[in-house]
């Protein structure tokens, strides 16, 4: 009797060990990531302290696999512009790629560029743009030339205005002056007479007004209040030029292949929950911004409905410029525009202009 009741117990134990123990043990998989900018920087942090969490938890919650981190920010691995370049040989494994540095390689990625006057809303634009990289092939292709893939868009600043050292009431008050720029906006000015478009970066500008070398510049709150800029540029224009997307999550395509199904599936979900987060904070930075600036000496003037049409009118139609560039090169970019344009009235926004309604297929 004591030897049945021996076997038995030592054969419960046996079943509550198979139970309680895992059945395979984890496994850990490194990636590194990278970034020119510093950690400081806001879409930087917030792949520290929302992306890498939460991967985490959702990974948790199977247990089969965790990551083992490896964060390379500020210049250690890559420079800001060397990101496309460092992803694509294996320098990082994941990477938040500037997309503006790279028209030529990324000309799709330009879409909310070649759209201004329609959302001042990073949110809106941010799904607009990484919906369109998902339901046309183009963006996603142009990331695999690169050998890398595409993960999600990201919008770091809510609209661009124009900052100015005199009141702008109206817009013949920018013919003939100099504004400081970068990349596409700078074609915004076109249209304009007299008006010059200079080329610079962030870190430039104050330099560049307290100078003369420009009368005004082209950029949003968050970074007028950074950069001081209320100390050379008293007066803000409020234009609503629109928010632009201008980083993309990558992953090295190598790396990516070699990837089981569920971390893949978790880093693609949680990148999206990234997108819409990290543009959160950028609309809410944004008010906080204005405000910051007003109480530095700055004044704010709403530009009138009229004048902000008749930018708008002024200009070249962009949009349709960069569709039929892709379109030569056998890419949907028409579609694209008119899908894009469709989303965004779809999200409440009406055009000051409608871009697509001027293509002539």
């Amino acid at each position: 009797m004591i030897g049945k009741l021996t076997r038995r117990s030592a054969l419960a134990f046996a079943l509550l060990s198979t139970v309680s123990m895992p059945a395979f043990a984890t496994e850990t998989i490194k990636a590194v990531v990278i970034d020119g900018y510093p950690a400081r920087a806001m879409w930087v942090q917030e792949f520290t302290n929302f992306f890498i969490p939460e991967v985490d938890k959702r990974l948790a919650e199977t247990g089969n696999y965790k990551m083992d981190w490896q964060e390379s920010y500020g210049g250690s691995i890559v420079k800001p512009k060397g990101v496309l370049e460092g992803v694509k040989l294996g320098l990082g494994d994941i990477g938040i790629v500037t997309t503006i540095f790279h028209s030529s390689k990324l000309p799709s990625q330009a879409l909310a560029a070649v759209t201004p006057f329609i959302a001042p809303d990073s949110r809106a634009v941010a799904k607009a743009v990484d919906e369109i990289a998902k339901e046309f092939p183009t963006m996603q292709k142009e990331f695999e030339a690169q050998n890398q893939v595409y993960l999600a868009t990201g919008v770091v600043l809510d609209t661009y205005q124009v900052f100015s050292k005199d009141p702008i009431e109206s817009l013949s008050a920018l013919e003939g002056s100099k504004v400081a720029g970068a990349g596409m906006n700078l074609r915004y000015l076109e249209g304009i007479e007299g008006a010059a478009g200079v080329r610079g970066g962030l870190t430039d500008f104050y330099n560049m007004l307290q100078t003369g070398l420009v009368d005004n510049a082209m950029l949003w709150p968050e970074a007028a209040k950074t950069f001081k800029i209320a100390e050379v540029a008293p007066y803000m224009l409020k234009a609503d030029l629109g928010a632009v997307n201008s980083k993309t999550i990558t992953v090295n395509k190598d790396y990516w292949d070699g990837l089981p199904d569920e971390v893949k599936s978790v880093l693609q979900d949680v990148a999206v929950a990234y997108r819409d987060h990290v543009a959160g904070i950028a609309m809410d930075r944004a008010e906080a911004s204005r405000a910051a600036y007003v109480e530095s000496g700055g004044t704010v003037v709403e530009m009138d409905t009229a004048e902000r049409a008749q930018w708008a009118q002024a200009m070249p139609n962009i949009a349709v410029e960069w569709a039929a560039g892709l379109d030569a090169k056998g890419e949907p970019g028409s579609d694209m525009l008119k899908a894009y344009m469709a989303k965004l009235s779809e999200a409440g926004f009406t055009p000051v202009r409608d871009w697509s309604a001027e293509l002539t297929q």
